[in-house]
Order: structure tokens, then sequence, then C-alpha cells
């Protein structure tokens, strides 16, 4: 629009006063674009966009303007989360979204099923209650390679995950016995759910004795429903849609490593909005000063 006021004078001698009034803008608008803005508001909202950008880019594009918003929070900035929409959609910038994840879940054979003792009512605000497992497959050029994770829904922690060549019940609790060594032990999680889909990996006889030995209650969603398992669902279809469509891995060693680095970075740096915005392991840094000083 400030160009069309300014060919307007150019071309037709229409005054840049008449323009402005006949399309219901401020004349000094129109001067501050001519001239530059060189107002402290100006020099701040150029500089935002640079710390925008930046966290954008340190994110690999996948953080959107809540996140970014919490980012520039935590560095000092004041900002409202529309402030930070509105530039980001200027500068052409948008959270990379996942796409939905494709079903890789292997039937039991037997008759065998635990109970749904989750029912979707996915939620709790304590630790060590409800916990949700599930595997996926990541494709590398030397061949597959499955990951089994186990999440704590207190705190969206990936508490215990495992990698190997076979995906089956020895995987499985891999998996499960490395998330009740970061808990503390077997005392620490005595009663705890976990949930997982009717894979085989979880109906097996084996994973089956694990769970009864580790005092661990099974939990089991309907054949063919992603949405009873949805929170470590969507929580893979994150990871599989950031590692795996944005990188490519030559080895199962450098899959390995990379998809050990960025479940790290998740559990500790990633904000998470159910938690209020932080990671995962400083809100449970938060609940144990809470108890703490109660």
């Amino acid at each position: 629009m400030a160009g069309f006021i300014a060919a307007s004078r150019a071309e037709y001698g229409i005054p840049h006063a008449t323009a402005c009034r006949a399309l219901g803008v401020s004349e000094a608008w129109f001067y501050k674009w001519r001239h530059g803005d060189a107002s402290p508001r100006h020099a701040r909202r150029e500089q935002l966009k640079i710390a925008i950008g930046r966290l954008y880019a340190a994110h690999r594009g996948t953080y959107g303007s809540p996140r970014i918003t919490a980012d520039l929070r935590g560095e000092g900035w004041r900002v409202s989360e529309n402030t930070v929409a509105a530039l980001m959609a200027e500068l052409g910038l948008a959270a990379r979204r996942p796409r939905r994840r494709k079903q890789t879940t292997r039937r039991g054979r037997g008759r065998w099923r635990a109970p749904d003792m989750i029912g979707r009512r996915f939620g709790t605000d304590r630790l060590n209650r409800k916990w949700y497992g599930d595997g996926t497959e990541i494709v590398t050029d030397e061949g597959k390679l499955y990951l089994d994770s186990v999440l704590d829904m207190g705190s969206r922690r990936i508490v215990g995950f495992t990698l190997g060549e076979h995906h089956d019940e020895e995987l499985a609790e891999s998996a499960l016995c490395m998330a009740i060594a970061v808990r503390g032990g077997k005392s620490q999680v005595a009663g705890v759910i976990l949930h997982t889909d009717q894979g085989s990996e979880y109906t097996a006889r084996d994973f089956q004795a694990a769970c009864r030995r580790l005092g661990i209650s099974q939990s089991m969603g309907r054949v063919g429903s992603a949405l009873d398992n949805a929170v470590i669902e969507s929580w893979h279809s994150t990871l599989e849609f950031e590692l795996r469509a944005l990188e490519h891995f030559p080895t199962r060693a450098e899959a390995r490593r990379r998809l050990s680095e960025w479940i790290e970075e998740y559990n500790t740096c990633r904000r998470h909005s159910s938690v209020g915005m932080i990671s995962p392991v400083a809100y449970e840094h938060a609940l144990a000063a809470c108890r703490e000083a109660a």
C-alpha cells in the first residue's frame, strides 16, 4: 500500500496526504515506511524477529508460537504469544506438523488379552501411576532398527527405551526394566499400570511373567484402535517425523546415537504444553521441590 501511495505521487502528482486519507492510513505510517522507522519499538521488533528466527532454526523448525514464546520468555523477553505468532507469519515460519503414523503392530495370536484399565482416561498428575508402552521401526541403510519406549504420563517423560534388531518381547521387557531402574527400583513403582496395544510382544507369556514379577499391572486397548493408546502413539509420531523425515541414517549405529540424543533432548529440553511449557525432567524437579517444601 505504501508503495502505491508513493507511485501515485510520482506518476499522477497525487499528494501523499490525499492518498493516505483516501486509503484510510496515517501520514505518519507512510513516512515511517518511506524514511525508515528509527523508533525503539521498531528496533525491538526487528531484534525480536532475529531471536524468533534463531530459536526456530535451533529447534529445526519443529516449534510453533507457543513453544517459541516460552523460549523467548526464558531468555528474558516480555512478549505475548499473539505477537510471536504474527511475527512468525510475517517471516513465513510455521512448525512442521507430524504426518499420521503408520501402524506397525503385530497382533498376538493367543487368546489372552489384558483388560483396558485406562478407558481413554489418559491423564494423571502423579508419577508412576500410568505408563504407556509402544514400539516402532526406524529404517537405515543397513536394515530396520526397532525402538520400544515407555512413557510416564505424570510428566510425559520417556523413562525407558531400548533399541534392537528384533521386534519381540525381549525388546519390550528391556525397555520396561530400564523404566523401573530410572524410577529407583521395583518398590518405587508398585501398582503402576502399563498400557499398551495388543502387539505380540506385550501378550507374550515371557512379558506377562516379567510384569507379574516386577509388580506391573498390564492394560490394553482394543484391537486396531490407535486412539486407545493415543499418548505414546502421538509421541512416536513426533519422533518418527522429526528424525525419519528430516534425517537419513546410513548405519544402525548412527540411528542408535541420534535416537538416544533426541530422546535425551526431549526429556531435558523439550517444552511440553501439558506440564506448564517446561521439559518433563524440569517438571519432575519442580514436583520434588514442592514436596520438600511442603
